[in-house]
């Protein structure tokens, strides 16, 4: 992984500055801190900050093509360049490098932009093209990569992490209140929102060609699932199981190849338990490190099932003991990282684990994400299921709810996280009194979060497993939990289950092999038996929680307690005082708890927004 940002002349007026260059790729050195390169003209300038990973000695970018015409700067790896690098020599492509990216410019050279889907990779790129003037922006299939980027005063500026385009001296800062809204309604802050007026983020499967004073986006990639009435086809269980099982090890092979250590995380549930056991089946000379949170707190403690995990496929573990003051030590931290308010706590341990990697020489991890949401994983999915029609009594607020869950998903009868309807009067009654009066201005549900297309006539698992792939895994658990977290420390994070060919499979397993009756990742289970414990197997689904903002108030931490006083809350104007009260006084209870698996824990967003204000200067509405 690397760190990439840049920025066009739209105007071509010759206004390119290298120290501008400079300053951005400096505010991405923890993404890339083993080299530094730029390229620089009059209209158009690229910087890289890389993280060497696949040939450490001659892979330094940016890199060209032969004759120079075309420039690339790339974050992320392209797993299946072996195979393209050999079709490319063939067809008279000559490499200066042994590194990985490197097929991306001769490919385009080949294909144009149409080369993306012959991609088995995790990557955000830019391609400056010389001779046309033209600059080509293209993001991976599941937005594992981030890539952002805003337009100010005729110049196009782009960057992998939003501080380095803050580093543009151009560029305002100014809080997004849709992206806010987002926040609080959704697993995030849905691309292309982020939480900085006029930044966007490139969404995942889409790219930008930027030329002659137009900027344009386009989808490449979307999961689309098959029609309700095409999702049997017939064929037998295990012939599900033997493929899926096979498509994971090429999956694992390809995501071991590396000129640096290679290990693993382990949660001590299914997921990252069958990633280790295909580690192991893959590599088996090859003794590689665990790492594992172990909190302090027994009921969210998995450690014995990590250690049972760990031995079975003989790694050095690495257990990294985890308690409530580190969650406040590292609070300040993951918002930074994050570059956006949180919903929960869990950022702070991920960040512990990427330190502990890092210390112990280890720069790519591979994890189990992408699982749950392909294979039915979540209780949502059982919820679907074992709901029942009684019947609706059609009063206004159902009427309203409807009419809201229509602007959302295109379907009046299909609830994602929550009441749609009743949780808007909570988000009136949380933000301030003059930015409730304005909801209607910014309010998510206003603004498309995905391709209500994508949902229509699909089997209501499908329909959930999409919207849990766009918006809890694209949007947290591989952006701000995941790359964020991990590049914080410089350790490059790899996703087995986020495999196109695999995922393209998972498109036709019927949701029945998904979740059967009510046992959620029936036929991943099938995968994984004879690979991993039997206890690991059977295991119910323990969702991964840390303990939120009350664990913080009843620390009784003065900094906490200072970002939420009345006199903050109401000097900086987007939420109530009045209702933040409320909230602390029931919060900061000896001894209460949220149950965080189905209620939101709203003061942890109040707390961070304050942070993410402070951090990057943004300003107060008041």
């Amino acid at each position: 992984m690397c760190g990439i940002a840049g920025y066009v002349d739209l105007k071509g007026a010759g206004r390119v500055e290298e120290r501008i260059l400079q300053r951005m790729a400096d505010a991405l050195i923890h993404r890339g801190p083993d080299s530094r390169g730029y390229f620089v003209d009059p209209n158009a300038g690229i910087a890289t900050r890389r993280l060497r990973i696949i040939d450490l000695e001659t892979g330094d970018q940016p890199l060209f093509n032969e004759d120079r015409s075309l420039v690339l700067s790339c974050n992320g790896e392209i797993f299946n360049y072996r195979e393209l690098k050999s079709d490319l020599e063939k067809q008279g492509h000559s490499f200066r490098t042994k590194t990985d990216v490197e097929v991306l410019v001769h490919l385009y050279e080949e294909d144009g932009v149409g080369f993306l889907n012959r991609l088995n990779a995790q990557f955000a790129f830019a391609i400056y093209d010389r001779n046309q003037r033209t600059l080509f922006l293209a993001r991976d299939q599941f937005g594992i990569c981030p890539l952002f980027h805003t337009v100010v005063d005729g110049f196009f500026i782009f960057a992998s992490e939003i501080k380095a385009i803050l580093e543009h001296p151009l560029v305002p800062r100014e809080v997004n209140l849709t992206g806010l809204d987002q926040v609080l309604s959704l697993p995030g802050a849905i691309s292309p929102q982020t939480l900085f007026r006029g930044i966007q983020s490139l969404p995942s499967g889409h790219y930008v060609v930027v030329k002659n004073n137009d900027v344009a986006v386009r989808e490449y990639w979307d999961l689309e699932y098959p029609l309700a009435i095409d999702s049997t086809d017939g064929r037998p269980e295990r012939y599900y199981a033997e493929t899926l099982r096979e498509r994971l090890e090429q999956s694992v092979k390809y995501r071991l190849q590396a000129d640096v250590p290679v290990g693993f995380f382990l949660s001590g549930g299914l997921d990252s338990s069958l990633i280790a056991a295909m580690i192991r089946r893959v590599s088996p000379d090859v003794q590689r490190h665990s790492f594992s949170i172990s909190f302090a707190e027994e009921k969210l403690c998995e450690a014995k099932y990590q250690r049972l995990v760990s031995e079975s496929v003989n790694s050095i573990h690495h257990e990294i003991p985890f308690n409530d003051a580190d969650i406040a030590s590292r609070l300040k931290d993951a918002v930074f990282h994050s570059e956006c308010p949180l919903k929960e706590t869990y950022n702070t341990a991920s960040l512990a684990l990427s330190r502990e990697t890092r210390r112990n020489g280890v720069t790519v991890v591979l994890n189990g994400e992408g699982s749950d949401e392909l294979f039915a994983g979540y209780v949502g999915y059982r919820f679907d299921k074992g709901r029942r029609d009684n019947g609706k009594v059609h009063d206004l607020e159902t009427i309203l709810g409807d009419e809201m869950r229509e602007k959302f998903w295109g379907d009046k009868n299909f609830s994602y996280e929550k009441d749609e309807y009743p949780f808007r009067e909570v988000k009136q009654a949380v933000y301030a009194p003059d930015v409730s009066a304005r909801l209607s201005e910014f309010e998510c549900s206003n603004f498309p979060v995905i391709n209500k297309e994508r949902l229509r006539g699909r089997h209501i698992l499908h329909k959930r497993s999409y919207l849990d792939f766009k918006l809890r895994l694209g949007h947290h658990l591989i952006a701000d939990h995941g790359d964020r977290m991990t590049m914080a420390n410089s350790i490059e994070a790899r996703y087995p289950f986020l495999d196109i060919n695999l995922v393209e499979f998972c498109r036709e397993i019927p949701p029945d092999l998904k979740l059967n009756g009510f046992t959620e990742k029936y036929i991943l289970k099938k995968a994984a038996e004879n690979l991993i414990p039997r206890q690991i197997v059977e295991r119910e689904k323990f969702g991964f929680v840390a303990p939120g903002s009350p664990a913080l108030l009843q620390q009784k931490i003065d900094w906490v307690y200072d970002l939420l006083s009345y006199e903050r809350i109401k000097r900086q104007g987007y939420f109530n005082p009045d209702t933040v009260e409320v909230l602390k006084t029931k919060y900061s209870q000896k001894g209460f708890k949220l149950n965080l698996t189905l209620e939101d824990d709203l003061l942890i967003v109040v707390l961070t927004f304050g942070l993410f204000l402070e951090l990057f200067k943004l300003p107060n509405l008041n």
